[in-house]
């Protein structure tokens, strides 16, 4: 028998690295198989180590808006690279990014880099504490902010795809000091703030969910969480890791209602006036805004973000934040993402989608194609084709065993697509009519897989 080179690399991955990753989901754990081992990547393909190249539907998770690889980003890098890999010092560039993000969110007044999407939000939470006194902090059930110990608790994506109710190694008393309350649902929320308000330190929440698949926030939803969070004398931690600077030059923030003067920003796009129905405390950026490099930020009203240290009592630091390649990348993607790009991946996404649903309609599955800006995921199953999905609980109900072979027959017609259905998919400015080409031939004998599915 002829040997699978990707088999025996995944086995060699596995001697020296628990699950032969360095991040689970990417195990294949939820759709079977060997994973794809990367050796390059360009514009809208990836090429894995064998040779063979796809199309990419995951852009690392949300991070490559440009496409893989684009050549001013890798410049920007190269450039900085040159003078010196890390400081431990402040850089001016850092400086530019701030005024970047800044310029696109107006309510970030003061932003904080760390090189995590996890440590922004453990961060946010630890600032919210500081400045509320209090010790309690709200989350939604499905949403993810990172593998904080206290914020995993009934958290989506990894978790979602492995059915675990949070982690091994989770004190009983951080757990405790976390309130879950199932997503979309207000009136949960309003008895949660009717009996412990006051000691709710902060709500956190995924400006519009993308970890349990795609499940965007009912309309006037965080707008609501303002109003309860403002009355309790909480703050409200708008997670923005995954939407920030990806649906739209401001956000899911910028989509859900904030007016614009429609002058071009520095950083592209337009720029929010900030007259928006609601605007939270804190947000937290990550994957866009360090354009594939290892950065993420949290920002918000200045007199909270001066608590941190050194002007405040909230400690925070880290050797590599605002490290200057990262930095490099992070202000290069900005200014290349102007209102052309996000038009292109908004148009992608909008084509990508509905023949996505074409498809799986021709081919009699049950299903619905949900959206949030230009990110969008498949729920399977006739319960999320009547009535969507609006929930963690109607999420882990849809028909998931459909998912693995659809995925497979997409992987090997060339078209790699997130190996999990609690992930949304991704498009990029890169991805031309000769991809989107490959993408659409593929479909049909996926839905056809799909649809041939059984349960285990």
């Amino acid at each position: 028998m002829t040997a699978d080179p990707m088999h025996e690399l995944f086995e060699r991955a596995r001697a020296v690295i628990p699950g032969g990753v360095s991040s689970p989901v990417r195990a294949f754990g939820s759709v079977g198989g060997d994973p794809r081992f990367i050796a390059s990547a360009r514009g809208p393909y990836v090429t894995d180590t064998t040779g063979r190249e796809y199309v990419d539907l995951v852009m690392s998770w949300g991070p490559a808006l440009l496409g893989h690889a684009h050549p001013e980003v890798v410049a920007a890098v190269q450039d900085a690279a040159s003078r010196g890999l890390s400081f431990g010092a402040p850089t001016e560039a850092e400086v530019e990014l701030a005024e970047a993000v800044r310029g696109r969110v107006p309510a970030a007044e003061k932003v904080r880099f760390v090189s995590t999407g996890t440590e922004a939000t453990m961060t946010a939470v630890r600032l919210a504490r500081g400045a509320t006194g209090r010790d309690l902090v709200v989350k939604f059930a499905g949403c993810y902010h990172g593998h904080v110990d206290a914020l995993l608790a009934e958290a989506g994506s990894g978790v979602a795809t492995f059915a675990l109710p949070g982690s091994a190694g989770v004190t009983t008393a951080s757990a405790a000091e976390t309130v879950v309350v199932p997503y979309n649902d207000l009136p949960a929320l309003e008895a949660v703030f009717a009996e412990r308000g006051d000691r709710i330190a902060a709500v956190i929440t995924e400006a519009a969910p993308a970890n349990m698949g795609v499940v965007p926030p009912q309309p006037g939803f965080n707008a609501a969480l303002r109003r309860l969070t403002t009355e309790h004398g909480a703050l409200l931690i708008l997670d923005e890791v995954l939407t920030g600077f990806r649906v739209g030059p401001s956000g899911w923030w910028g989509l859900d209602g904030v007016a614009t003067d429609g002058a071009t920003t520095a950083g592209g796009g337009t720029t929010a006036t900030g007259s928006a129905p609601y605007v939270p405390d804190l947000f937290t950026f990550g994957k866009v805004v360090g354009g594939g490099m290892p950065l993420a930020g949290l920002g918000g009203r200045a007199e909270i973000m001066d608590l941190l240290a050194p002007t405040g009592p909230v400690y925070q630091a880290g050797t590599l934040s605002g490290n200057p390649l990262a930095t490099a990348a992070g202000l290069a993607t900005l200014r290349l993402a102007d209102s052309a790009v996000y038009a292109h991946v908004d148009e992608a996404a909008r084509t990508l989608g509905d023949a996505v649903a074409d498809a799986l309609d021709a081919a009699g599955v049950a299903h619905r194609v949900q959206r949030a800006g230009n990110l969008f995921s498949v729920m399977f199953g006739e319960a999320a084709a009547r009535d969507g999905v609006r929930s963690y609980a109607d999420a882990q109900a849809q028909e998931t065993f459909r998912h693995p072979p659809f995925f497979h027959a997409m992987l090997d017609a060339g078209v790699a697509l997130p190996p999990s259905v609690f992930e949304a998919w991704f498009l990029s400015a890169a991805h031309d009519d000769a991809a989107m080409s490959r993408i659409l031939e593929a479909l049909p004998a996926a839905a056809r897989a799909a649809a041939e599915a059984r349960p285990a």
